[in-house]
Order: C-alpha cells, then structure tokens, then sequence
C-alpha cells in the first residue's frame, strides 16, 4: 500500500474537478481498508471512502485527511451458476461483460454506468427501466470495524437511495443473482443502451453524469432546457449543449463554477415551473 501526499482528487473523479486530498491511498483488500482506518484513527484524523469518482463534485480545496480509493484492485468477482458475487470496487461495466460471457441477463441496463458496484448499490444506480434492486440478493458491508451483512429486504432500495444512504458504512461485496439468457439477445439489448447513451449523453466531455435527481412528473433535461439554459456557462461549468440534465467541465472548471451553475438552474426553473430540482451529483471536501 502506498499512501500519497496531496494527491490531486481531479484525477479522480469524472468531472476531472477536485483539489488534493491530504494523504490518498487505493486499498487492494479488506484487511487493507481496515489497517487505512486503523492509521487514520491512530493519526486523529478523519477518512473518505471513494469509488471510481463518476457521481462526485470535489471541492477545489480538496479533502482534509485520509481518502480510502476502492476501485481497481478491489475488484473480484465469482460466479456459481446465476450467482455472481463481487467486490465493491469492480466497474459496473466490467460487471455487466462478465455476465454476458456468461449468458446470464439482468445486468445489461449497467454496461454504461461508469461507477462501481459498490457506488451503484449506494444510489441505487439504474438505466433503461433496470435497477441496481432488481438483482442484488445481499451485500457485505464494514461498519465500526466489523464485516456484517444487509439482505435483500433490509437493503431498502428506492429512487437513487439504499440503506447506506444515510449510514456510516463502507459496501465491501454484493452477491447478485441473474438470470440464464441467450448470449445473443443479451448482446443486442447491451448495444441498444450503449448506442442510446452515446446519440443522446455528453459522454465525451467531463461530468458527473445526470446532474439532478428525475422531479416527480417531470424530467429534469426538459425543465432546464425549457427554461432556456441549454449552453448557459459559468466558467467553465456548462448546461450541456446535448443533453440539458447533464452540466460539464467545457474545460478549466473549478467546484465553485458547477455549484454556482446548479444554484443557478435550481432558482431558475423554480422561478419558472415552481418545480425544485434536487442534485444526484454528490459533493465531497472543502469549497
């Protein structure tokens, strides 16, 4: 393990935004995620858990303390049968190919999300009508030093939430259960998302994925676009010019730009369709 010095957290994170993290290290194994909390502790100083930084906003500031990276390295996976079990920090992509070499269907919604497993069973990721809820049967999880376990009907699935949501745990493993499909049907259905993605989402330019959480009867690209933001800067910090409901990094965009840009949407769209937009991006550090 090798524990960095102000490591710069827009290397980081998907939005490539994000001041230096006082001390930064991508742990390999359970035992190494829980010898970084014991360092932490013996130091007096707090932590951070992160995934792969597809769902976050650092602050330019950066993050005080100990940033724990789960991501390459922490990525095992087995299959038994329509039972995959994974590690946390496995991509949600590298997740859904291992099913599709495998002929097992129910992960084809996840081949775009760029975060982790751990990541998506966070928020309850989803796409296309799929969710992280429909095959998640357990997860592993490290709280206040020990290894439990939350199934399936604790798990508390819902709109971008789970029972981490508002807990102090870190997700370590999930076991998934899929089901045996035609290796072709589950490629092509695999394409459709990927082609629908690529057509309509920024993905060649620095975000944070979907800005806002979708509003009850609403969506949220609509609104903003609607209200006459579409292309409408600050900085660096853009409303994207192909899909309203993502804001991106046009080049050279601080923290302090997308804060700025989202408060400004949130209190335009309210002003205009009396409809609050709440964030789905996660903000971390200091602004």
């Amino acid at each position: 393990m090798e524990i960095k010095k102000n490591e710069l957290m827009k290397n980081h994170t998907s939005f490539k935004i994000g001041g230096p993290a006082d001390e930064f290290c991508e742990a390999q194994s359970v035992s190494d995620i829980k010898n970084l909390i014991s360092y932490a502790e013996n130091k007096g100083i707090g932590y951070t858990v992160i995934g792969n930084g597809s769902n976050l906003l650092v602050g330019d500031r950066g993050i005080r303390g100990l940033v724990i990276k789960l991501s390459r390295g922490f990525d095992k996976i087995s299959i038994s049968g329509t039972q995959i079990t994974a590690e946390s920090g496995i991509l949600l992509s590298k997740l859904s190919n291992e099913a599709l070499k495998n002929s097992l269907s129910g992960l084809e919604f996840a081949s775009g999300i760029p975060g982790t497993l751990g990541g998506g069973i966070f928020m309850n990721a989803g796409a296309y009508g799929g969710e992280m809820k429909d095959v998640v049967e357990s997860v592993s999880y490290l709280e206040n030093g020990e290894t439990k376990i939350a199934t399936k009907d604790e798990l508390n699935f819902g709109y971008r939430r789970s029972f981490f949501s508002n807990k102090d745990a870190i997700i370590l493993s999930a076991v998934m259960r899929l089901e045996n499909a035609d290796p072709l049907e589950i490629k092509a259905k695999t394409y459709d998302y990927k082609n629908r993605r690529t057509s309509k989402q920024p993905l060649s330019i620095p975000s944070a994925g979907s800005t806002f959480k979708r509003p009850e009867g609403y969506f949220a690209g609509k609104l903003i676009e609607d209200a006459g933001l579409k292309g409408f800067k600050i900085g660096g910090a853009e409303v994207s010019q192909k899909h309203s409901g993502f804001v991106v990094n046009s080049g050279g965009a601080t923290a302090k730009d997308v804060m700025e840009l989202i408060e400004y949407i949130q209190k335009t769209v309210y002003e205009k369709f009396k409809v609050r937009l709440e964030t789905e991006v996660k903000t971390l550090g200091e602004f």
